[in-house]
C-alpha cells in the first residue's frame, strides 16, 4: 500500500470555493477510483485556511490512475489558483492502521 499526504494553504477569501472543490474532488475519487482506498481532507482547527489531505492507494497503478485522472486535473485547475505557496506532498511508511489492505 502507498500512503501519502498533501499540505496546502489557500487564500482567506477562497476558503468556500476551495471547500467546494475539495468535496467535488473526493466525490469523483469515490465514484471512479477503486484503487484509492482512502482519501481524507482535514481543515486545520486553528488556521481554517490550511488543509491536510491523507490518501492511501492499493498499489503504484492506483496512484498513477489517480494522478492522471480527469477528476484530478479538474481539481488542480480549481484549487491551485487559490493557493498561498505550494502543495507539499509526502510519502509515508505504514506503522499501524485500522485501514485494511485492499
Amino acid at each position: 500500500m502507498i500512503y501519502m499526504t498533501a499540505r496546502f494553504r489557500v487564500e482567506p477569501q477562497t476558503v468556500q470555493a476551495s471547500l467546494y472543490a475539495i468535496n467535488d474532488f473526493i466525490e469523483g475519487i469515490r465514484a471512479s477510483e477503486p484503487g484509492t482506498l482512502q482519501y481524507t481532507s482535514v481543515q486545520d482547527f486553528e488556521d481554517s485556511f490550511s488543509f491536510l489531505h491523507f490518501f492511501a492507494f492499493v498499489d503504484e497503478a492506483a496512484e498513477e490512475t489517480h494522478r492522471t485522472a480527469a477528476n484530478t486535473g479538474r481539481f488542480v485547475e480549481a484549487l491551485y489558483p487559490h493557493l498561498e505557496g505550494d502543495v507539499v506532498f509526502q510519502r509515508w511508511n505504514a506503522v499501524a492502521s485500522t485501514l485494511q489492505a485492499g
